[in-house]
């Protein structure tokens, strides 16, 4: 199954950065399982070689433990872990859509408490503000046996990735938090303080830290739009579903990402329509879908468009 697939717009993948894929096994929203990437400078040749590591326990949350290395490999090849796993490293195509006059409309809307005003959009003109663009990315695939800690397990995991640049301390300072999608776009796509502290904090505190601000913005679209008796309790319950950020999956069955439930995300799953629907409690479309991405799946490794 694929774990999770990170995207860096950037020309490279920062040997100074590391790139982790974070798992919470006992609902507590605390990592578990962490496993962790980091990359060498390019060669002459453009690749850059990495290492994965896998850390587990109560390592899996410290900055500096070593945890096991598990897969060595370079960037556009494919490497497998002992455990019967793979990863990818690379410059793929961006698989992912957004219509960038909706998406600023519900940014400014739920950082002032209006309606998402969509008055003077056409959806006739709808677009892909990322058709043809190429990132890099990082892809884990893993083993069910690798995601569940015993026979027992309910394989109820919830799932983040985390981006982190070393500091001139020796440390390291989180720079991109990501668990579940469209949060950024909502909430902090016109206020970057907030964004950055987000991104720097952990899943644990999310909703003590953020949960009252959250709340607030919900209610104060679904009061302007009239769709709630009592918005400020549809922002609560809201809220208490958007944090702590974590991506929910259950091991082992087909991912999807809908209105009826949260199960992983599938590439082609429409979640900007859910999410921007769910927290303004009507009906937001983007007027574009999984036909507006103009990369075809690689021939190299699942998951992974070509790059243009």
């Amino acid at each position: 199954m694929p774990l999770y697939r990170g995207r860096y717009p950037d020309t490279r993948l920062p040997p100074e950065g590391r790139y982790e894929f974070k798992i919470d096994l006992n609902d507590d929203a605390i990592e578990d399982l962490t496993y962790r990437i980091t990359f060498d400078e390019r060669d002459l040749t453009g690749k850059q070689r990495f290492v994965l590591r896998r850390i587990t326990g109560a390592d899996a949350a410290e900055q500096n433990a070593a945890g096991t290395v598990v897969a060595q490999g370079a960037t556009g090849e494919a490497a497998k872990t002992p455990a019967g796993g793979r990863i990818w490293a690379g410059k793929a195509g961006d698989p992912f859509w957004i219509e960038p006059d909706v998406a600023r409309a519900v940014g400014h809307a739920f950082q002032d408490g209006t309606i998402v005003d969509l008055s003077t959009w056409n959806p006739a003109r709808a677009k892909n503000v990322f058709a043809g663009h190429t990132v890099y990315s990082i892809v884990l695939e893993l083993p069910v046996k690798e995601l569940l800690p015993d026979a027992a397990h309910n394989h109820c995991i919830r799932v983040w990735a985390l981006a982190s640049l070393a500091t001139d301390a020796g440390g390291w300072s989180p720079i991109n938090r990501a668990g579940l999608p469209m949060i950024h776009p909502l909430f902090t796509r016109h206020n970057e303080n907030l964004g950055n502290r987000l991104n720097a904090g952990r899943p644990a505190d999310d909703f003590e830290t953020y949960g009252a601000l959250f709340i607030k913005s919900i209610a104060g679209v679904v009061g302007a739009n009239g769709t709630a008796d009592d918005p400020r309790a549809y922002g609560e319950r809201v809220a208490h579903r958007f944090l702590p950020n974590l991506l929910p999956y259950t091991v082992g069955t087909p991912a999807a990402f809908g209105f009826a439930e949260w199960n992983g995300r599938s590439l082609t799953d429409n979640a900007s329509d859910v999410m921007f629907s769910i927290a303004s409690n009507t009906p937001i479309r983007l007027g574009i879908g999984k036909e507006s991405v103009s990369s075809k799946p690689s021939k190299i490794f699942p998951y992974v468009p070509v790059a243009s």
